[in-house]
């Protein structure tokens, strides 16, 4: 289990969970083949197994849980979630991007094998993460299949992810102020989060009239999380972290703290975490671990 604290146990367990069976789906959709492909296999590997909260794909498979979604097809939906992110960590760690050498307590994956691997690793797990919403076990309807293909689409390029990452390196040469700031985290961090909450409702088959509330929930706790890794950036134990800190500092990047003080980004996460809460009151005692988790968000140390 990856190390984790100040969180209830119900979250614990739920976290731990999800980690291994998530290992486990990787571990299966990742066989290394008996030729020269193996290096770029094991890289993927390297990237995709043992490392990481899963945040996503709790988010994903708690939402689904809501709808009585079968825990299988949830778990795999969460895999194609967490194969955008694991791409988008090897890239952002390269030397023409973020240039870290360490990720997850671990040697960045360009490290361990050269850049044009890595290049390669991102690549593939990328196209990993549509192969898997396209298989028959994630979902027998195909018309759920397509709508998870396109919320995991639009949430990974320019209008969400790597549009926000853009956003991020023109950061360098412009003064953004907090409503740019904002719509540069909705994007680059927001997006993938919401779209983790979103997937689990389109496989309860949740008409999307009805998931203004996941939605909200969404929102919040994607700009919370965001706020909280300002605070880690600038607060954190680099050891406990297990990744560079201080760079938006020195980087001259403006940040949530930066903008805000520390004191008020820590009220407004902590704000936006109750409110997601208050989403979700409508689902009882069933959304409690999505409610921990969006607290879980601003307390964590890592």
């Amino acid at each position: 289990m990856h190390a984790v604290t100040a969180m209830p146990d119900r979250l614990a367990e739920a976290l731990e969970q999800v980690q291994q069976e998530v290992d486990a789906a990787f571990d299966a959709f990742l066989p290394v083949p008996q030729d020269t492909r193996a290096r770029l296999v094991e890289a993927m590997r390297y990237a995709a197994i043992g490392g990481g909260k899963r945040v996503r794909p709790l988010l994903v498979c708690a939402t689904a849980k809501l709808f009585g979604v079968d825990r299988d097809a949830a778990v795999a939906a969460g895999c194609a979630v967490e194969a955008i992110h694991s791409y988008s960590l090897i890239h952002d760690d390269l030397p023409c991007m973020d240039d870290d050498d360490l990720r997850h307590g671990k040697p960045t994956l360009h490290k361990v094998y050269d850049e044009a691997t890595a290049v390669l690793a991102g690549d593939c797990l990328h196209a990993l993460a549509f192969d898997i919403l396209t298989m028959p076990g994630t979902s027998s309807d195909p018309f759920v299949r397509s709508e998870l293909v396109a919320t995991l689409a639009r949430a990974s390029g320019h209008a969400g992810m790597a549009g926000g990452q853009m956003m991020d390196i023109v950061s360098d040469e412009e003064e953004y102020d907090l409503r740019q700031v904002t719509r540069l985290q909705q994007l680059k961090t927001g997006a993938l989060l919401a779209a983790s909450v979103e997937m689990g409702a389109i496989l309860g088959k949740l008409p999307p009239e009805g998931r203004t509330h996941l939605r909200a929930y969404a929102r919040d706790i994607g700009l919370a999380f965001q706020i909280a890794d300002d605070l880690l950036d600038v607060e954190g134990d680099e050891t406990k972290a297990g990744k560079a800190l201080r760079k938006d500092e020195e980087q001259g990047k403006q940040t949530f703290v930066t903008l805000m003080g520390r004191d008020k980004a820590r009220a407004q996460a902590e704000m936006l975490v109750d409110q997601a809460g208050d989403h979700l009151a409508g689902y009882g005692e069933d959304a409690k671990v999505l409610v921990d988790l969006a607290h879980f968000v601003v307390k964590r140390d890592h």
